[in-house]
Parts: C-alpha cells; structure tokens; sequence
C-alpha cells in the first residue's frame, strides 16, 4: 500500500536557483568596519583594562559589572 502526500494548492515549478551574490563597495562597508573596531576597543578596554585608577566613569562600577566577564577571558584582575 503506498502512501502520498500532496501539498494541496503549492506549485512547483523548475529547478531551485542559487542566490545572487551582491557586491557591496567598500566605500559604503568602510564607516562599518570603523565604527564596529572602535566599538570592539572600547569593549575590550571595559573588559580588560579599567581597573579605576584609568576609568572613564567615577568608581568601580564598571570593574565590577565586567568582573566575571574579566576572569572568563582569563585577565589578571586581583
């Protein structure tokens, strides 16, 4: 006994065709890349270097919101 399913009111028609790769000009992909490398270094100074004595903010605040974040990235901080 064979079984069939149909997909009632679906059409299939042809092959499936490949995506179309767009090319972006670096010009537009430059003020990305930048800001995004900016973003990533202040990150990894909140993460990895304010210890306080060079915070931006006043207190510890930061050190101690970064703080388990700072061990798992394996960065001296005691």
């Amino acid at each position: 006994m064979s079984q069939s399913t149909s997909l009632a009111g679906t059409t299939v028609a042809g092959p499936a065709l490949a995506p179309e790769t767009v090319a972006v000009p670096l010009r537009e992909l430059a003020p990305w890349a930048f800001f995004l490398g900016l973003l990533g270094l202040l990150l990894l100074f909140f993460v990895g270097a304010d210890q306080g004595a060079v915070s931006l903010p006043a207190g510890s605040f930061v050190h101690e919101l970064v703080h388990d974040g700072r061990h798992l990235l394996g960065y001296p901080c005691h």
